[in-house]
């Protein structure tokens, strides 16, 4: 039993030596059109207006950093991040709201970023996208939540059009996918599994509803899941279709850190999405990497959020720069140059 126990031991550090030893983290190049300097001239002062504005908003809810970092991956991962997400629908048809992967997507995350949008084009006039507006809050969330700062490439533009539904779930892989589904979805759009366990890691902070998982707790427990944390989801999530949510991370939910791997090492990942990757021995390895190595995560979720934040973006001539970020401007029909200076005190309250 002994030499059973260690030979165990021996092929686990196995695994994460050869797993430090390829997930050496390499900078995304940046997509043409876009730059780290791109509002360098027209409006300098963009990011430290966002990142007070989310510190003033994360002061009173740390909740919401979780919900800005959930929309923009849900922009990017359909049909590119172009703001698309952030779309009202109309006669054309339902938006990409009204698909169900996106009916929990935090409603105060809409109202900040309409409220960052107001306030930086109060300072800088339509210069700035609400697609990088998307994108600077999710990496300020990130941030102002314990994890890595670090800067993404700018220049994004607007889409004019959401995505059907159809198309949107198609692109948003379900808390029940297993790890082939997700590593089969996320390579389409050339992400190699260490990015996709990277980003998984951005289920560290934020909440998640029972029935998101109550597959794996109805009619009974799903195995590979730990008996103490199934015991206490049960409390939490009594019978099927309850509006109840829980923390993703048990150990610290409000905390953008490493622990979300722990979790998984102890068999207390939430989703089914989760959980294999720690059960599928192609991302085993790359999970305990992270779960022992935060420095080593944050490298990681750094290049792939950088990689994911310029997935099909919009540059140059292409899209527009909203006025609103809920509606394109061929809908702003009373609107004209020089309307949108509202004061501060009219933004949206928290």
């Amino acid at each position: 039993m002994a030499s059973l126990k260690a030979s165990s031991v021996a092929t686990l550090l196995l695994l994460v030596l050869i797993s430090l030893n390829s997930l050496e983290a390499q900078t995304p190049p940046v997509v043409p059109g876009l730059s780290y300097t791109f509002y360098r001239t027209t409006c300098p002062q963009l990011e430290t207006i966002i990142r007070r504005q989310l510190q003033t908003v994360f002061n009173s809810d740390i909740g919401q950093a979780a919900g800005l970092l959930r929309l923009h991956f849900h922009d990017c991962f359909v049909q590119g991040c172009d703001g698309s997400v952030l779309l009202d629908g109309s006669a054309s048809g339902p938006s990409e709201k009204s698909a169900i992967p996106n009916l929990t997507l935090r409603a105060q995350a809409f109202v900040i970023i309409e409220n960052l949008r107001r306030l930086v084009h109060n300072a800088c006039n339509r210069t700035v996208s609400c697609a990088d507006i998307t994108a600077l809050a999710a990496r300020d969330a990130v941030f102002l939540s314990g994890g890595p700062n670090y800067s993404i490439p700018l220049g994004r533009r607007d889409g004019l059009n959401f995505a059907t539904t159809n198309v949107t779930l198609a692109n948003l892989p379900p808390p029940f996918a297993n790890t082939t589904t997700i590593l089969n979805s996320l390579a389409t759009k050339g992400f190699n599994p260490t990015d996709v366990v990277a980003l998984s890691g951005g289920h560290t902070i934020g909440i998640a509803h029972c029935t998101s998982f109550e597959s794996r707790l109805f009619p009974a427990r799903d195995p590979t899941m730990d008996q103490t944390f199934f015991n206490n989801l049960r409390i939490t999530c009594p019978v099927r279709n309850t509006t109840n949510t829980t923390f993703m991370d048990i150990r610290s939910p409000n905390v953008f850190d490493n622990r979300y791997y722990v979790d998984l090492m102890n068999r207390q990942g939430l989703f089914t999405s989760d959980q294999d990757l720690y059960t599928d021995s192609r991302t085993r390895g790359i999970v305990t990497s992270f779960a022992i190595n935060q420095t080593l995560f944050y490298e990681n979720f750094v290049n792939a959020m950088i990689k994911m934040s310029q997935l099909s973006v919009l540059t140059g001539t292409q899209g527009e720069i909203r006025a609103n970020c809920s509606r394109r401007n061929a809908n702003d029909l009373f609107i004209l140059p020089g309307m949108e200076n509202t004061d501060d005190e009219k933004v949206a309250s928290y």
